[in-house]
């Protein structure tokens, strides 16, 4: 599921039309990766990358706690831009039934 983290200033919509902003967008991309592989989180199952003009970010983390820490991230890393995030919990709970194989 997609959820929108941010909605696009006007500023940053005109900057993105006269193409002097997605050097910056791709700059600010890479600094969140490097935050989400360094700090406390370590987390390198999630995504982020530049697709029509906004940023998407996927990936699988292993509890809720983790996958606020991220978005929290996200948001603090990408403030103004567009947004898209499909970041999930990886479900960890024990099968409650034997796995049929054909």
């Amino acid at each position: 599921m997609s959820e929108p983290l941010t909605q696009r200033s006007d500023k940053n919509e005109e900057n993105d039309e006269n193409g002097e902003n997605e050097e910056n967008i791709e700059y600010r991309v890479a600094h969140l990766r490097d935050r989400l592989a360094a700090e406390e989180l370590g987390e390198l199952g999630v995504r982020a990358e530049v697709r029509a003009g906004a940023v998407v970010v996927t990936g699988t983390v292993p509890s809720t706690q983790c996958r606020e820490t991220v978005l929290r991230t996200v948001r603090e890393e990408l403030a103004g831009l567009a947004v898209h995030t499909d970041v999930v919990v990886a479900e960890t709970a024990t099968p409650d039934h034997a796995e049929e194989l054909p």
